[in-house]
């Protein structure tokens, strides 16, 4: 039986991405709208869906919490929205809490995605 690749940091899962050409992440723009830059998409939340969520804690520093938040679009194209947590946030604009709290989540095991 073939045993499970452990990945602990956000490095390797974003790496895993790459390598599999999933390396698309999302991001909010200037003008308060979600694009996927390598998707070449404007997203609204009802486009999304959350399928898996990692957080990862620093040992020693709270600026090292992030989350990495894995989408799929409505076209099953998969991408990332990465980002900290907390009082250590680095979305300065308002309404990037408002429209991730909208996006619907469908947590999947993404084993296969990721091996």
């Amino acid at each position: 039986m073939e045993r499970p690749v452990e990945m602990n940091t956000l490095s390797q899962i974003l790496e895993k991405l790459r390598l599999k050409g999933l390396d698309n992440e999302i991001k909010m723009t200037d003008h308060g709208r979600m694009q996927g830059a390598g998707l070449n998409k404007i997203y609204k939340p009802e486009d999304l869906t959350i399928i898996k969520t990692y957080r990862f804690e620093g040992d020693s520093d709270p600026a090292d919490n992030s989350v990495l938040y894995i989408l799929e679009d409505k076209d099953h194209q998969i991408g990332y929205i990465l980002d900290a947590y907390g009082m250590y946030s680095s979305q300065e604009d308002p309404g990037f809490d408002d429209f991730l709290k909208k996006i619907p989540t469908a947590d999947r095991d993404l084993q296969e995605l990721l091996t």
